[in-house]
């Protein structure tokens, strides 16, 4: 069982006045905006974590990276 936390925004009067008129709920609205966020930041975090590898991969080179596949399919 998930185990929950509350999280709270401060907003204007006039923009809670419109939430309850549209039927809006802010806690649904907070949810998934964090959610996305969250998603959004993990994406940018592996993006960089791959360019980092590439990088690696690249002075490593061509002929090594061959080599060391031919080796390990050697050892199976």
């Amino acid at each position: 069982m998930a185990k929950y936390v509350t999280v709270s925004a401060k907003i204007d009067e006039e923009l809670r006045k419109k939430l309850i008129e549209l039927g809006i709920k802010p806690s649904e609205v907070i949810k998934r905006s964090l959610e996305k966020e969250v998603e959004e930041r993990m994406r940018q975090l592996l993006h960089k974590k791959a360019e980092k590898a590439s990088e690696i991969i690249l002075k490593v080179g061509k002929d090594a990276w061959i080599k060391a596949i031919r080796e390990s399919r050697e050892q199976r």
